[in-house]
């Protein structure tokens, strides 16, 4: 049916948008932590963003076979965990406890 494909497309089209829209609002924080060594991210709440991202990507890549939902949870795995890892760093060299 035309319906049915044209639903499709703009599905498609829409969690395009929601990857692109999702991957930039990570920018904010990451330029926090890199350039400005501003501690800007909940250490906690990335671990938990890293593993339910990384359970996504892993899916996506053994079970899914989906070539546009494994880059888009890839780039959200990559995304947290870089958070992750960047806030774990200025906090061990800010002397912080983590």
């Amino acid at each position: 049916m035309i319906a049915e494909g044209l639903l499709m497309q703009v599905l498609t089209t829409a969690y395009a948008g929601a990857g692109i829209i999702g991957a930039a609002a990570y920018w904010p924080t990451i330029k926090d932590l890199y350039y400005h060594k501003k501690s800007s991210a909940n250490i906690s709440t990335y671990k938990i963003w890293t593993v339910t991202s990384g359970i996504a990507f892993s899916y996506s890549l053994l079970i899914l076979p989906d070539l546009f939902f494994r880059i888009a949870s890839g780039i959200g795995f990559a995304l947290c965990a870089l958070i992750l890892f960047l806030s774990v760093r200025l906090k061990k060299k800010t002397g912080l406890p983590a």
